[in-house]
């Protein structure tokens, strides 16, 4: 029987079946980057807000506490958003003639609260509690970065889980003494590493990667 298919087919069928699996391959893995871009975590882009506040001049120049603000951090999964009375203590003294503060004495006047954009969103299907972090050592700038650096405050990582599993599996490399959570000039030591175990021990820090731990 006479040959139907020239020679060249076989090689063109298999060049075109990897061709296939290269091609997928790189759609795939290009629509991994993309979900990771900041166009889609929004990490680094600041947010825009009713208020300009900067963390930069209230923090870094005024030195003001995170807890001052965030009065709940510590004892409340959620870490407060503060009151218009908490501006006030200041600003009924402080640029009182500020075009960029007239929200805040608006909402001091009337009483109705600024509605400010959230920075750091999870999903409903995420649970997390402030509290049971800073309370077993972690940092506000290991998950907030610096924000005594920032004029207009910004996602500083991309709050996916794979980023939240790196600290989940090996917390020693990211926990600091109690006292240094809310310092914004802490580095780690050299030795972070071997500091970080024995903290783990001294704080009884369990290396959490179960589903239900985040996922309730």
């Amino acid at each position: 029987m006479a040959q139907i298919f020239h020679r060249s087919t076989n090689t063109l069928s298999r060049v075109t079946i990897f061709g296939a699996v290269f091609i997928v391959a790189g759609i795939l893995g290009a629509v991994g980057i993309f979900v990771r871009s900041p166009y889609v975590t929004r990490e680094g882009v600041p947010v825009v807000q009713p208020v300009p506040f900067s963390h930069k001049h209230h923090v870094n120049d005024d030195g003001i506490d995170c807890r001052y603000c965030h009065t709940s951090v510590e004892v409340s999964s959620f870490a407060g958003m503060p009151p218009t009375e908490t501006c006030m203590n200041c600003h009924s003294q402080l640029f009182t003639t500020s075009p960029v503060l007239v929200p805040v004495f608006a909402s001091a006047r009337t009483d109705m609260p600024i509605q400010w954009n959230r920075v750091n969103q999870l999903p409903d299907f995420v649970y997390f509690d402030h509290s049971i972090h800073v309370n077993k050592g972690v940092g506000c700038t290991t998950c907030h970065g610096q924000v005594d650096q920032m004029p207009l405050m910004m996602r500083a990582a991309s709050l996916q889980m794979t980023w939240c599993l790196d600290c989940h599996r090996d917390p020693a490399k990211y926990v600091r003494p109690l006292d240094q959570v809310f310092s914004m000039t802490w580095q780690p030591p050299a030795d972070q590493l071997e500091a970080g175990k024995k903290l783990v021990t001294e704080y009884h820090i369990e290396s959490k990667t179960n589903c239900s731990t985040c996922h309730r």
